[in-house]
């Protein structure tokens, strides 16, 4: 493994400002990004990667490969809910079990918009059309952790909440708004796209280091709630990340020789939806608790994807 890759990672500025975060929850400093910046922040990456995308994928042909790319990401946001909840089931009741497999099975948009900045210190390009991977990815894992939930739990409140999640699953803001984003990226020409780019491109970086930041205090408050629960948890949020992230690293060699392909396949198998999933699971399944999945996600593996996990896969990959 090249150690240079972990700690040219360690020293990024975006992930510093994510340390920083941490490091003020623990110092009982007053420093925050107040509610309504903090969401504009998000929608923000959320539309410049999505529009972004789009404009690569215009240039892009649709060829056989990116097909696969697509059903592999289907096929893997399908296939790890569905063996982490015999996992986790073993520890927690069948609602936290399926809450928390459907957050591993479904993707986080944040770690995705930082793994393409990861991309950029190495030199690699993003496909537009893997925007498209990542969104199709969000909502299939949701819907595979309702059925398991009702399978297992035959109660009324799970089976009343199908219809609601799986709407929400569909029309969750995250989702929309890349999806819309990559759809009018697609639509713009090259000159129209130009006028914009000072927002969508120049400005990225700096967007996201603040909202790492956030998303650093927002971990360090977290995280304190995680530890009555035992050692479980954090076992769970560090090792799993890590096997899906390594294994699709190397099986998608068999999809695809691209590089920057693979990584970004592993990135989102690796990583867990702390917005679309929570959210969708507050419909459906308000039994499940939030103190468990969230601070799992976004405390634990968040950081570990983004610190160790992204040079690790991609070690695996060259």
């Amino acid at each position: 493994m090249n150690f240079n890759l972990l700690l040219e990672n360690l020293t990024n500025p975006a992930l510093l400002f994510f340390v920083l975060g941490i490091v003020a929850v623990l110092l009982k400093s007053d420093l925050e990004i107040p509610p309504n910046s903090s969401k504009f922040i998000s929608l923000y990456l959320l539309f410049a990667i999505g529009f972004r995308g789009g404009q690569e994928l215009s240039h892009e042909v649709l060829t056989q490969e990116i097909l696969w790319l697509m059903l592999s990401g289907i096929v893997i946001s399908l296939i790890i809910p569905l063996y982490t909840f015999f996992i986790l089931k073993k520890k927690f009741n069948v609602l936290d079990a399926g809450a928390i497999a459907a957050a591993y099975g479904s993707v986080s948009a944040v770690t995705f918009v930082t793994a393409t900045s990861y991309l950029e210190q190495q030199q690699l390009h993003l496909h537009g059309y893997m925007v498209a991977v990542m969104a199709l990815m969000e909502s299939p894992a949701i819907i595979v952790g309702l059925l398991l939930i009702s399978f297992f739990s035959a109660t009324e409140s799970s089976e009343f909440s199908k219809r609601s999640v799986a709407k929400h699953a569909i029309t969750n803001g995250s989702v929309l708004l890349i999806l819309g984003s990559l759809v009018i990226g697609y639509l713009a020409n090259n000159k129209q796209a130009e006028d914009i780019k000072p927002f969508t491109n120049d400005l990225f970086k700096g967007f996201l280091a603040i909202f790492l930041l956030d998303m650093g205090i927002t971990s360090g408050r977290k995280l304190k709630s995680l530890f009555g629960f035992g050692w479980f948890p954090f076992a769970f949020a560090i090792c799993v990340p890590l096997f899906n992230g390594i294994a699709v690293a190397w099986l998608s060699q068999f999809v695809t020789a691209d590089v920057s392909n693979r990584f970004v396949l592993a990135i989102l198998a690796a990583s867990a939806s702390y917005i679309a999933v929570p959210a969708a699971m507050k419909i459906a399944v308000p039994q499940a608790n939030p103190g468990l999945f969230l601070p799992m996600t976004l405390a634990v593996t968040f950081p570990i994807n983004i610190t160790v996990g992204m040079p690790l896969y991609y070690c695996v990959i060259v």
